[in-house]
């Protein structure tokens, strides 16, 4: 196909020898498969994020570093400058987060560069060598399920140890490739020490993680794993190699009306958003 013009200058540096084809377009960033020399990679093309909500941008970029103080005073005020560094630092997230978890053994495309916007990476594959599908788009057995929840359980647990909270895993984010599932998007990945909605973000994945399969088999429909494993991290007990129940007792005590009122916000509008996809999908 013809090269798309913001991979273009990718192919004049001789990072990319040619483009195949458009694998996906959401609203964030358009996905193709190209060729560089013998190896076939995904690029990621980012796109201005104008559908995310100024709550949302807040949540996920709390306490994230940026290059200088102007920049930082631009992104406050919200001046175009501001708006491009903000949307800099959303990209480069992504790519900061890609290369810590792989280098922490997590199970994401492994990157390769990130060039003028455009990040390039392992495409992921079926048995086929086919695109990888969406786990949104397979059906289960129970026991692979139950056999899939538990992998990605671990998943969830090794970035954790990493110091990372994807803050967005779905089944829209995750691939079945050929030896497991991969976990993709993750440019709202936050930081677990330094972001004060780490806690209620990994409770979040967690729960959609449990929901999705919970659909194939209910008995994880009664499992919180998510209050273990972040009981476990704030307490220093919580290692890749920890044994989890996928059981956790509550502690009784006051009530945070407005914490409870976030977590019905957030849930309320991951069910809109979930609706959404399924919608285009």
């Amino acid at each position: 196909m013809k090269t798309p013009k913001r991979l273009q200058s990718l192919q004049e540096e001789g990072l990319i020898d040619a483009v195949v084809r458009q694998l996906m377009s959401g609203k964030e960033a358009t996905v193709y498969v190209v060729r560089s020399g013998e190896q076939i990679l995904c690029a990621k093309v980012y796109k201005e994020a104008t559908q995310r909500s100024f709550r949302q941008a807040v949540d996920y970029t709390e306490n994230r570093k940026v290059k200088n103080s102007r920049q930082a005073r631009a992104m406050a005020k919200g001046t175009r400058f501001g708006r491009q560094a903000q949307e800099q630092a959303w990209q480069s997230a992504e790519v900061d987060a890609l290369y810590r978890l792989a280098a922490a053994g997590v199970r994401v495309p492994a990157p390769q560069n990130f060039f003028e916007g455009v990040l390039l990476m392992e495409l992921v594959t079926d048995a086929h060598g086919d695109a990888a599908p969406r786990l949104n788009d397979v059906l289960f057995e129970p026991n692979q399920a139950l056999a899939q929840h538990a992998l990605l359980i671990t998943e969830v647990v090794r970035m954790l140890c990493a110091g990372v909270v994807h803050g967005d895993l779905s089944e829209f984010n995750i691939l079945l490739a050929a030896d497991g599932p991969v976990i993709i998007d993750l440019p709202q990945a936050v930081d677990a020490a330094g972001n004060n909605h780490a806690g209620r973000m990994l409770l979040r994945d967690v729960r959609n993680l449990r929901d999705f399969f919970g659909r194939f088999a209910p008995q994880l429909l009664t499992t919180d794993f998510g209050a273990e494993i972040w009981s476990l991290y704030q307490g220093g007990k919580l290692t890749p190699d920890t044994r989890l129940t996928g059981f956790f007792e509550q502690q009784t005590g006051a009530v945070d009306v407005g914490d409870i009122m976030s977590v019905i916000e957030d849930a309320n509008a991951e069910e809109a958003a979930r609706r959404l996809r399924m919608q285009s999908n």
